[in-house]
């Protein structure tokens, strides 16, 4: 049987910059089998999903459904449902946590003020260990299923804070792994790993390894956070942040001069034509066209400024490039070059006033 996760992790697809992007995550717990699309193919009521999928559009939300791992028996006679509000922003991370009877009470929440950060005192704050998302989802790829099972099943078993969850994005990179507060995905996991990446998070750090990046930042700025800590071996967790993402235009040949038609013949006895002076260059340094193409066309690119919590700050170049093995980004789908995102440069820059060094 042909499993994209297989193909992946023999095609060394690198996995920084591919986390799913969301500031804020809304968790509702729904137990039960749950369909490929399992807000509106599961036990949780359709119409609901449809709206809380509406809700959170655009507002930096995300809602995904979760449940406790084991057996999942076909059965509707749940009375309370854990519901998790996340924030996941550097310096501001938090974790809410309620139980409600009817999971429709969420559509009542100001998604746009949690999606900024902002949650007005609602529900309880989490105090617990580390909360751990194990994406189990056989219906939407059996890698999920046969890879994420079994190691939910055993981080239950060792007593870690762990819900198997709907979609965390990157079927191919499982067992994937997602921790909170801080909103850090890992993937092709182990136990051993897992059991790192928990014990970093319980005391504000994070594991680099195998890490795919937080999920509060765009998949650019995502792998400029890996490869900045990378550098310093820096492992605190809320000591770098974004504090920009520019997108570098693909930058055109300089122009050039238009044909001359040729001169007549000069006359017998007339002066020899003046060859005209060129006129100051005016080409800007930076027009020079990229020299990076992607299957045939410009290399999207972007600079990453970030900033440390202690006054440093660094551009970091990124490319997205498909040059890469073929290979499927979920079971059944056909081989295609994966998008990676490389990191080309990284430079120490001088914090100003657009990059603010952090204040804890």
């Amino acid at each position: 049987m042909s499993l994209c996760a297989t193909a992946s992790r023999e095609a060394a697809e690198p996995l920084a910059g591919t986390a799913a992007t969301a500031r804020t995550w809304l968790l509702v717990e729904q137990t039960g089998p749950w369909g490929a699309k399992a807000l509106t193919a599961s036990h949780l009521d359709p119409a609901l999903g449809r709206a809380l999928e509406a809700a959170a559009k655009g507002t930096g939300v995300r809602v995904a459904l979760i449940r406790r791992p084991g057996r999942h028996a076909d059965r509707h006679d749940a009375t309370r449902h854990r519901l998790f509000l996340a924030h996941t922003a550097p310096g501001r991370s938090w974790i809410r946590t309620t139980a409600v009877a009817d999971p429709q009470t969420a559509l009542g929440l100001d998604f746009a003020a949690l999606g900024a950060g902002e949650h007005g005192d609602l529900w309880e704050p989490y105090t617990g260990e580390p909360l751990v998302l194990v994406c189990t989802n056989g219906k939407r790829d059996r890698c999920c299923a046969l890879l994420g099972r079994p190691l939910a099943a055993d981080l239950a078993a060792a007593g870690t804070e762990v819900w198997e969850v709907t979609h965390i994005g990157g079927h191919r990179f499982a067992p994937t792994l997602f921790v909170l507060p801080y909103g850090y995905a890992y993937g092709r996991t182990s136990l051993s790993l897992a059991a790192d990446a928990v014990a970093a998070a319980r005391n504000g750090r994070i594991a680099l390894d195998h890490c795919r990046g937080r999920s509060t930042w765009d998949r650019p700025a995502q792998a400029a956070d890996l490869a900045v800590r990378e550098l310093l071996g820096e492992d605190r967790a809320d000591v770098l942040d974004v504090v920009r993402t520019d997108r570098l235009l693909p930058q055109p040949p300089p122009p050039q001069a238009p044909a001359r038609p040729q001169d007549p013949a000069p006359s017998l006895g007339s002066p020899p034509p003046q060859t005209p002076k060129p006129p100051h260059d005016t080409t800007s340094r930076d027009t020079a066209p990229h020299d990076t193409a992607v299957t045939g066309e410009e290399a999207p690119a972007w600079t990453v400024t970030l900033a440390h919590s202690d006054g440093r700050a660094w551009r970091v170049t990124v490319e997205q490039r498909a040059d890469g093995a073929p290979a499927p980004a979920s079971c059944g789908a056909q081989l295609d070059p994966p998008a990676r995102m490389a990191v080309t440069a990284v430079t120490a820059v001088t914090a100003t006033a657009d990059s603010p060094a952090l204040s804890g």
